[in-house]
């Protein structure tokens, strides 16, 4: 079969949120039944103490792929699970913080409608800047993090005071880490303090990958995460457990992307979303005509969905809160091959070599592996 047909053939990754899902990672360690779900680690389950390891950007078919670079990830217990829709870390990490999918807490992108402005939930920005104040984090959601814990949290320093960090991570204790060294630091002194449950995050392959792709950067940075894990492991106290996971995968786009045809655009108030996961909200009338125009020119490329056929499917999860949905454009460019579609407003410091977004097995499978100190 050509890739082409393969393309038309493949059917989006729906998440499990019932079952081995990112979004139900949280609650399996901290309030774990009689019986552990058979998706979670054996080492994880019933251990005095845990720490949680989110590797962002780094997913299973991708380690899989290059297990020789990593053996201590590949030695470690577990599998794959599914991360949530869209596979992008502004949703996946909030399902992951916050226990449940994107459809109940609302951070359903990376880029979000509130209310008739764009608002970039990383950098907390609209058009006009800063969004703190017209858009305050517990506006978007208000579910408290890591199930009312306030667990330690070591993560960037810079993140100290965001809006993300607000949405996701609120009422935490912080630990920021600026290089990975002091990271290892954070996690050993707070574990041999006693602390039950620590959270930890790291970003260096998201950052590899955008910014240089797939190849030789991206294998360096691999070895380099599988020494921070050895690292991490060394320092904990006898008998804890190191649970890794990760917010998403990738797929290698490079140059391919593509501009939304003008006969799309002639229906469309405004673009959200991000390449691999676009909304295009229909100006006033014109839904009809924009689902028309979308299938016909960008099938090839993307699952074309209205919201409420993403409804139906559940990509979001079974329950879709009214503000959650006021997010959502009317009709989803969800890539199936390896592409990105432009939109004009949607900008960075260079051109992204590796992207995720959408529902392909690349991007949407991640692992969750453990192993005991």
């Amino acid at each position: 079969m050509d890739q082409s047909a393969a393309n038309e053939d493949l059917a989006p990754v729906v998440p499990d949120y019932n079952g081995a899902c990112l979004s139900n990672v949280v609650p399996a360690l901290l309030e774990p039944g009689p019986t552990p779900p058979p998706w979670l680690p054996a080492a994880a389950a019933g251990a005095s103490q845990l720490v949680l390891l989110v590797v962002d950007g780094l997913g299973f078919l991708q380690l899989d792929a290059r297990r020789h670079l990593a053996p201590t990830l590949a030695a470690m217990e577990g599998g794959a699970i599914s991360t949530v829709a869209p596979s992008t870390t502004a949703t996946a990490l909030s399902s992951l913080t916050l226990g449940c999918p994107p459809g109940e807490h609302g951070v359903v992108g990376y880029r979000i409608n509130v209310g008739g402005d764009v608002l970039n939930v990383l950098r907390w920005q609209t058009a006009a800047g800063d969004a703190r104040a017209a858009i305050p984090p517990d506006d978007i959601q208000r579910r408290p993090a890591f199930c009312g814990r306030r667990p330690p949290v070591v993560t960037r320093a810079e993140f100290s005071g965001s809006g993300f960090t607000a949405a996701h991570l609120a009422d935490i204790r912080f630990r920021g880490w600026r290089v990975p060294s002091t990271l290892i630091v954070e996690v050993g002194r707070l574990t041999a303090s006693g602390e039950r449950f620590v959270y930890a995050y790291y970003d260096g392959v998201d950052k590899v990958a955008h910014e240089y792709g797939l190849g030789e950067h991206f294998d360096a940075e691999l070895v380099a995460v599988d020494r921070l894990v050895a690292d991490l492991l060394a320092v904990l106290p006898r008998g804890a457990v190191l649970v890794v996971t990760s917010d998403h995968g990738q797929v290698q786009v490079g140059d391919a992307v593509t501009p939304i045809h003008g006969a799309v655009m002639r229906h469309v108030e405004l673009l959200s979303g991000e390449g691999r996961f676009r909304w295009l909200h229909a100006r006033a009338g014109a839904g009809d005509d924009l689902l028309d125009a979308a299938r016909a020119h960008h099938s090839a490329d993307a699952w074309v969905r209205t919201r409420q056929e993403v409804f139906a499917e559940e990509w979001f999860g079974p329950k879709v809160s009214d503000s959650a949905a006021a997010r959502f454009g009317d009709v989803v460019l969800a890539a199936r091959r390896p592409v990105a579609f432009a939109d004009p407003a949607d900008t960075g410091p260079y051109r992204l070599q590796s992207r995720h977004g959408s529902l392909t097995p690349d991007e949407m499978l991640v692992p969750l592996v453990a192993a005991q100190a």
